[in-house]
């Protein structure tokens, strides 16, 4: 597996953080929006529990290079 190209999923049971590792141009606009959430000095940088699901949704939303995106858990639809 390429290393510059990981996609990795968090999740907080409700909403699942979805993150491209070669489309991220480091913009910082997640770590400033939502800095309990989204930690990159840590392991595993993305802590989606800290955080309510419409806050992340937000966060995500304002990310300029598409890195991040989200898909809602539909726990009724599994």
């Amino acid at each position: 597996m390429d290393k510059d190209n990981l996609t990795k999923e968090y999740s907080n049971g409700e909403v699942t953080i979805v993150w491209k590792s070669g489309k991220c141009i480091h913009s910082g606009n997640c770590v400033r929006n939502n800095p309990d959430v989204f930690q990159p000095k840590s392991k595993p940088w993305i802590k989606p529990e800290a955080s309510t699901t419409e806050r992340i949704i937000e966060t995500v939303k304002k990310c300029p290079s598409g890195a991040l995106t989200f898909y809602l858990n539909d726990s009724a639809n599994r």
